[in-house]
């Protein structure tokens, strides 16, 4: 029969504190103090500036009569939802990304250029 005597979790924490060395939390308030906000600072929606459907939606935000702080991630919002994932070989990933960086685009812009002048190329050929 096998010996599981050396699977048995053994008590690796030590002894627990005793009661004069635990912690006091107990006695402590159960609600903490709440704090307000100054009166001097009026409280502001940001509210974000659409354009009309026709026109060409610009990817910063704009906002109007609030102070709004810029992060990041507003910064490089693409509006792009959908992820496409493929395989490609390392010659095709280096010559996709030095394009990229020399042209200060995402890797998703290259692409979509490769593929408006790709179907262009395409309609000079059906044409012809």
């Amino acid at each position: 029969m096998a010996n599981l005597s050396k699977l048995k979790r053994r008590n690796t924490l030590g002894d627990p504190p005793r009661l004069d060395e635990a912690s006091q939390n107990l006695q402590a308030p159960e609600i903490a103090p709440m704090v307000t906000a100054p009166a001097a600072l009026p409280r502001v929606e940001a509210v974000p500036v659409r354009k009309p459907v026709g026109e060409q939606q610009d990817d910063t935000p704009q906002l109007r009569d609030a102070p709004y702080r810029i992060d990041g991630r507003s910064l490089r919002r693409t509006g792009r939802t959908l992820q496409l994932a493929t395989r490609v070989s390392w010659e095709f990933d280096n010559k996709l990304r030095r394009i990229a960086q020399r042209d200060g685009l995402k890797l998703v812009e290259v692409l979509e250029r490769a593929l408006d002048a790709y179907e262009a190329a395409r309609k000079q050929v059906v044409a012809s």
